[in-house]
Parts: C-alpha cells; structure tokens; sequence
C-alpha cells in the first residue's frame, strides 16, 4: 500500500500558513512529517486533521497549546464514539433487534 505524500511548501503555500506553524504541529507529535530526499512531506491521510488544525489557528485564534488540547479532546471522543458503537451492536445481538 503505497501512502500519497503533500508537499508541506505546497500545503503552505494553499493555506496561507507559516512553515514554522507545520513544525510546531509535528513536534508536539499532532501531525506526521516525512522527509523525503531534504523536502517535507505530510501523509494524505493527515490533511483532513492538518486542516482542522489551521482552522482552529487561523479561524478561531487558538495557539498551539490549545490546539493540543482539543486534538486530545476531539480524538478521545471518537474512541469513545467507536466504544460506544461497538457495544451497541453487541447489544442488539443480545436483545435480537
């Protein structure tokens, strides 16, 4: 399986974004950045999340410590989201609906 890869220049340049932003981002470990031959990349899967990001930043004026701090929140929601839809299922088995 092979993994599309965005130019973070590119990503940049679309969002009207500071690189040091995208770094900030990957060194507090909210987003994956890969190095490929000196250029950074960010996964395709990530750009939904990425975008999130730059809209709470830019949009609503949340720093990057806020930012962690819904991310955090945000993720441990779908997990419970997740949980909560699994248990479900295996109720309805139970109760035969």
């Amino acid at each position: 399986m092979t993994t599309t890869l965005i130019s973070t220049t590119e990503f940049c340049t679309w969002h009207q974004v500071e690189h040091s932003f995208i770094h900030s981002l990957g060194d507090a470990g909210l987003i994956e950045i890969t190095v490929v031959e000196e250029d950074e990349f960010i996964p395709e899967t990530q750009i939904q999340r990425l975008e999130k990001m730059v809209r709470l930043h830019h949009d609503l004026d949340i720093n990057l410590a806020g930012i962690e701090a819904i991310t955090h929140l945000l993720d441990r929601v779908e997990v419970l989201h997740r949980e909560m839809r699994t248990l479900r299922n295996r109720l309805n088995l139970y109760e035969g609906d």
